[in-house]
């Protein structure tokens, strides 16, 4: 990955964490927010492939686990979506994309990625933390995250496909 590009992912994923934090957080009335940073993630995943999207991924979860109302663990969201970020760049990227492929894609890479920050709670014992609660967590968080990845993915794909060098045509 180029500087450029580099700098492109890291500018959306302080974006969305900020987003996220600030804008969604006390916008939505139950205590679940749409996952901003996992949408970009994943669009970057399904740009980039699976390298790219755990290292974005990584430096999403950590700016994710260090933003200021964390509650959790340093680290928890940083494995989640490093995991979601790989799994979402392992899907074809030689096929053309389509807005069904994304929803999908989102939708299991956030089943994925809140299923295992919680698996990571219920693991370090967090109170108020416990199976009954979570369930119900994972699948709004679900539907969030695929409701907003029907514009974030499409737009995140824009902005990373001006970055492609132009192909050369050669006589």
């Amino acid at each position: 990955m180029d500087a450029r590009r580099v700098a492109l992912v890291v500018a959306l994923l302080v974006a969305a964490v900020v987003v996220q934090v600030s804008v969604l957080a006390p916008l939505v009335p139950t205590a679940v927010v749409p996952d901003v940073v996992l949408v970009v993630v994943v669009a970057v995943g399904l740009c980039r492939g699976a390298a790219d999207g755990a290292w974005a991924g990584f430096v999403g979860g950590l700016l994710l686990d260090a933003a200021p109302p964390a509650d959790h663990v340093l680290g928890q969201w940083a494995l989640a979506l490093t995991v979601a970020g790989y799994l979402a760049g392992t899907v074809d990227r030689g096929s053309r994309p389509s807005w069904l492929s994304d929803s999908l894609t989102v939708a299991a890479a956030a089943f994925v990625g809140t299923s295992l920050f919680a698996l990571t709670a219920l693991v370090l014992g967090e109170p108020g933390v416990d199976v009954a609660t979570v369930l119900p967590v994972v699948a709004l968080a679900v539907v969030y995250d695929v409701v907003l990845g029907l514009a974030v993915v499409p737009g995140v794909r824009a902005l990373l496909g001006r970055l492609e060098p132009a192909p050369r045509v050669r006589w």
